[in-house]
């Protein structure tokens, strides 16, 4: 396996979905759409605390191709980044009310049909994507808001891009039944080029932020480790978040301000309810403080910010583990790196640090000579959002 990935574009995306639309269902499709991954800048754990969230969407995508036909059912063939072939066949919701059922993964685009706010008559559709799965960079939504916006341009019905994101998440919800927060399809659906964009997680109101810089590259490297703890402990986390707001009577934490912090301590609540609580009231500051250095093209304070939150997340909401703290570390001693942290849910998954372009290939260097692992690198290049394709449709 190579140690770095790099995005095959949409075109090539493209033509490999009509290429294998041709090869599976004989005709040519006449509808296409694209919707990248995206990975987190900053604001980690507190989505769920009404913070604020600074993703960008990742170069690497997720494009669906294909065209109604005359029966009554949706038939669906996948492309996987890693070139595994699967397919899955379910009713259109004109003959049979959608509900969640096996195999795992064609719930993501169950959900997504059974919520389209049309009717959806029976397709044929290929999906090719190389978004890497498993990483933390959000291959699901990017799949979800994929064939969302397919289906706009296959019913030639356009839907406001909030209500698209907010029907994504619902259908993840309610279809593969993970309580994701809304940061993902809003930025898979919102993203524009050479933007982060920063998400008020209460009011759901997103600004664009410049980020913009021809000598600073954003490196994401993967740990290439998943531990089993990441499914029992969010729960955990954020039920103790729920708790420290509910102590200091509030309906978040969003609503705390630093000084309460020694109000929850006289309380003497629980020990680890004051560490959670004390890195995302601290969490949520930085995120709006990163996002006014970047309009500044402040990228030191940026990331110095970033070590703030990885350091945070790491000792106060315990999500990191002995990979991601170790990259971290190497990231720190490393020449040109002006700061890292791991983004995602914790417990393996991804580290995105900010590298001086002319460093680049010396930081890489030093990660694979001292990592105890298999890293895998790619550069992120803040990208569009989900859009339409034109097709050269032939009746």
């Amino acid at each position: 396996m190579s140690n770095e990935l790099t995005a095959k574009g949409e075109d090539c995306l493209l033509q490999e979905a009509t290429d294998k639309f041709v090869l599976k269902f004989g005709r040519q499709p006449r509808a296409a759409a694209s919707a990248p991954g995206r990975v987190n800048l900053i604001g980690e754990h507190v989505d769920y605390c009404e913070g604020f969230v600074l993703p960008v969407a990742l170069p690497f995508k997720t494009v669906v191709v294909g065209d109604f036909h005359n029966t009554d059912e949706c038939n669906i063939v996948s492309v996987l980044a890693d070139g595994q072939e699967l397919s899955s066949s379910f009713p259109a919701p004109t003959i049979a009310e959608l509900k969640p059922g096996p195999p795992s993964w064609i719930n993501y685009v169950k959900g997504v049909v059974a919520h389209f706010p049309r009717t959806v008559q029976g397709f044929n559709a290929v999906v090719v994507s190389d978004v890497p799965m498993g990483s933390g960079v959000s291959s699901s939504a990017s799949l979800e808001v994929a064939v969302f916006t397919f289906l706009e341009a296959l019913t030639k019905h356009e839907i406001d891009l909030v209500d698209k994101a907010l029907l994504c998440q619902k259908a993840e919800h309610e279809f593969p039944g993970v309580p994701c927060g809304v940061m993902d399809q809003y930025v898979v659906t919102l993203a524009q080029r050479h933007h982060a964009l920063l998400i008020d997680c209460r009011s759901l109101e997103a600004v664009q932020i410049p980020m913009v810089s021809e000598d600073i590259v954003v490196l994401v490297v993967n740990s290439s480790v998943k531990h089993q703890l990441a499914g029992s402990e969010y729960p955990q986390r954020r039920a103790q978040c729920h708790a420290a707001a509910a102590l200091l009577a509030l309906p978040s934490l969003r609503h705390a301000a630093p000084h309460l912090l020694k109000d929850l301590e006289a309380m003497k609540c629980d020990e680890l309810v004051l560490k959670r609580a004390t890195h995302v009231v601290n969490e949520i500051s930085r995120t709006e403080e990163t996002a006014n250095a970047l309009r500044n093209k402040d990228f030191k304070r940026v990331g110095e910010l970033f070590y703030q939150s990885h350091d945070s997340l790491s000792k106060l909401m315990e999500v990191s583990c002995p990979e991601l703290d170790e990259l971290v570390d190497i990231l720190r001693s490393s020449a040109g790196v002006l700061g890292a942290r791991m983004t995602g849910g914790g417990f393996g998954g991804c580290v995105v640090a900010l590298v001086n372009k002319e460093n680049l290939s010396g930081v890489k260097k030093k990660i694979l000579s001292e990592y105890n692992g298999n890293p895998v690198f790619f550069e992120c290049q803040p990208s569009d959002g989900a859009r339409v394709i034109s097709y050269n449709l032939q009746e």
